[in-house]
């Protein structure tokens, strides 16, 4: 029995063996993290759902890295937009050995989550989190496809003023570390140009009732609301100023522009009020590949693109170029690579400066109209 009991299993050892060289296949798991659950899970499924499309893509198409067929795994992972789950979800996906993460989507939880990625030695890459700070750690494993806070705040500040021609101006920021950092970079780039700050105030990211800070704004007579936070609480805050029949333009990053805010806002949403800014966006010469990006979206999961999917699609891509010029999916091969990749996708040409931002960043700006969303232009 003892004899039969080693044969038995050193057998099934060697079919299993035979039968993963014949096929020289290897799994390698691409982790996609976002929120899945509470108020920000659609922005969280729209990102998982472009890394899917990625994955999807290469396995149809076949990718074979140093000698081995290549299946690649999404690991699709919630961490609520809480920077604790973040960490939890970190963690589990150290002890997992996955190749690289695609995420987070917040700031607030991308940031936490980095210094485990970093530990382990595990590329990141963000789709959307824009907090100057995610790349500012001295980690070589944070990178990220969109242009950070510092730009994009600085661009609608300096909007409001020039353009708008704004001269009081209120900012609130949900107290998340996206939606201060994006708030202060504003207030910043709205006083180098002469605005001026006559209210602050802030909320936080679960919040539903908006009457006493926006009573004491109203006060104040601005021009200009600028909202640091996510569309499932600026839709609401717009519902409120109707109320107060409070008359100002309302201004946010990309947490708000999104295609959910019409939704959200219902009646709230006012033609030509809101003029907020999307980090990334394609010039002319890339408007047809997202089209066709789009309409792919769409035909794949039966809904459009709500917030940043084309930028997880391009990290996941861009991932996996980094592999295929170490002819590695060893992250310790492939991440010098990455660090210098120069890679032409969707949202543009993905390279990266010596601290992992995404180079030659573009911001695209739009309002609402007939509660649609309306380009106004790209810029850098």
């Amino acid at each position: 029995m003892k004899l039969k009991s080693v044969i038995i299993p050193l057998a099934c050892a060697i079919a299993f063996g035979f039968s993963t060289t014949a096929n020289a296949q290897e799994i390698v798991r691409i982790a996609h993290v976002g929120p899945l659950s509470g108020p920000n899970a659609h922005m969280g499924k729209d990102n998982e759902n472009g890394a899917r499309m990625a994955i999807d893509e290469l396995n149809a198409k076949g990718v074979s890295i140093g000698g081995k067929k290549i299946q690649f795994e999404l690991m699709a992972e919630d961490d609520g937009s809480d920077p604790k789950q973040a960490t939890a979800v970190a963690t589990k996906l150290v002890d997992a050995k996955v190749a690289a993460v695609i995420g987070h989507l917040n700031s607030g939880t991308t940031i936490p989550a980095s210094k485990i990625y970093s530990d382990a030695g595990i590329p990141q890459i963000s789709p959307s989190a824009t907090n100057p700070k995610y790349t500012q750690q001295g980690y070589k494993t944070t990178f990220r496809v969109v242009a950070n806070d510092a730009q994009l705040g600085a661009v609608l500040g300096k909007y409001a003023v020039t353009t708008l021609n704004a001269h009081n101006i209120a900012v609130i920021d949900d107290r998340t570390a996206y939606g201060q950092g994006v708030a202060e970079e504003f207030a910043r780039g709205a006083q180098s140009t002469g605005g001026k700050i006559v209210g602050k105030q802030f909320t936080n990211d679960k919040a539903t009732d908006f009457n006493a800070i926006l009573t004491s704004i109203k006060a104040k007579r601005p021009d200009v609301i600028f909202f640091g936070g996510m569309d499932a609480v600026g839709g609401p805050m717009l519902r409120q100023m109707k109320q107060l029949a409070i008359n100002a333009k309302f201004m946010g990053g990309d947490g708000i522009c999104t295609g959910s805010l019409s939704g959200l806002a219902g009646d709230g949403l006012i033609d030509n009020q809101v003029v907020c800014a999307e980090a990334g966006g394609v010039d002319e010469a890339g408007k047809k590949g997202m089209e066709t990006f789009r309409a792919a979206y769409k035909k794949k999961f039966g809904i459009d693109v709500v917030y940043n999917a084309a930028y997880a699609y391009d990290a996941t891509m861009t991932i996996v170029a980094a592999m295929k010029k170490a002819n590695s999916v060893d992250p310790v091969k492939f991440l010098p690579e990455l660090a210098k990749i120069s890679y032409k996708g969707v949202t543009g040409t993905i390279a990266f400066d010596e601290k992992g931002d995404i180079k030659h960043g573009t911001l695209t700006l739009y309002t609402y109209k007939n509660g649609q969303r309306t380009m106004l232009g790209v810029v850098k």
